[in-house]
């Protein structure tokens, strides 16, 4: 007898037809919506503005699409371990701030400047991931208060050394060519300008998948976000966890600061919170729920991907830029209920 003829115990499986375990593996994917939104909005956008999908429209919206991404993917990570970040942002300024002063006032070079201002982006990093580690406080709140610091430390920092809100003139900085090769060359192809950045959150965004499906560290930052007691009590190094990821975030947000201060040979601080919301805002878009657990880096990614094409659009069909906000909250309405139901189909598929 062959083990296809052995007789079966117990109770019959219940047949699925093939269809519905197609639908079941598609709404297992946390990027699914993410997705299906923007080719709906590509070809909205791209009736209404033709211009978008030329060299041009795609040059713009890739360049949009890699500043918000590359804040967007490390804040999917901390979303899938359960931490907020609300300081990327100002981290971003508060680092090109520091490069300026040291190459404006102090006379140094601008890749010592860089690697001061990194290191100290990683300090605000640690700093949030043991206070959240530490105290267990929310960190929503704990960078918010770090938010508040960075911000009111810039505004008054750069006004009391420089005596403005406003640094510039670094292109004569030694080792500013390099840097400009690195961090702000450009590439034209047809009637488009293809910026560095791209490939800089093409880049990101492959680190952060391998991390998640290949890495034991991608299985700690889904057990730490889905069940963080029963993680730690299964050996899961939760604090190390979250802490990395804080510097993940802060490391983000020191490269958009570079790449802002680069581009524009200088830096202007400004208060207000905006591109700390909006990096969630693409991360939820692209599948991640906001209790930790599920989501994906590739899913963050077309969620940027999508809020390029939308704000793009809106742009180049001569629409009123305030139909923008409207847009973003429906997309981030129609993405967390898309999440409740996915949700319940990811606990047996927890990735995409």
């Amino acid at each position: 007898m062959t083990a296809d003829h052995l007789p079966a115990f117990g109770p019959a499986r219940a047949t699925v037809p093939p269809g519905r375990r197609l639908l079941a593996r598609a709404l297992a994917r946390p990027s699914l919506a993410a997705l299906v939104g923007l080719v709906v909005v590509l070809v909205f956008f791209g009736v209404q503005a033709p211009g978008l999908l030329s060299a041009g429209g795609l040059a713009s919206i890739l360049d949009i699409a890699a500043l918000i991404g590359i804040g967007a993917v490390p804040v999917a990570l901390l979303l899938i371990a359960g931490q907020f970040d609300l300081s990327v942002g100002v981290v971003a300024v508060a680092s090109s701030l520091v490069t300026a002063l040291l190459v404006g006032e102090a006379g140094w070079g601008i890749w010592p400047a860089l690697a001061v201002s990194l290191l100290c982006a990683l300090v605000v990093g640690v700093f949030n991931g043991l206070l959240v580690v530490s105290t267990g406080l929310p960190s929503f709140l704990v960078t918010l208060a770090t938010f508040l610091v960075l911000e009111g430390t810039t505004l008054a920092g750069t006004h009391l050394v420089a005596g403005s809100a406003r640094i510039e003139g670094l292109d004569a900085a030694s080792g500013w060519d390099s840097a400009v090769a690195v961090f702000g060359s450009t590439v034209q192809l047809g009637a488009g300008r293809f910026r560095v950045s791209v490939l800089w959150w093409v880049a990101v965004t492959a680190l952060a998948v391998w991390v998640l499906w290949r890495t034991r560290f991608g299985n700690a930052i889904f057990a730490t976000g889905g069940a963080r007691r029963a993680a730690r009590e299964l050996g899961v190094p939760v604090g190390w966890t979250t802490v990395t990821l804080f510097c993940a975030t802060a490391t983000a947000g020191w490269l958009l600061g570079t790449l802002g201060l680069v581009r524009l040979a200088g830096v202007q601080v400004a208060p207000g919170l905006g591109s700390e919301i909006e990096f969630i805002v693409v991360a939820v878009i692209g599948g991640c729920l906001l209790t930790g657990g599920y989501g994906s880096a590739i899913g963050a990614a077309i969620g940027a991907l999508l809020y390029a094409v939308v704000r793009q659009g809106i742009a180049l069909a001569g629409w009123d830029q305030r139909w923008f906000q409207a847009f973003l909250g429906v997309l981030l309405l129609v993405a967390l209920l898309a999440s409740g139901v996915v949700r319940r189909r990811l606990k047996a598929v927890p990735r995409s």
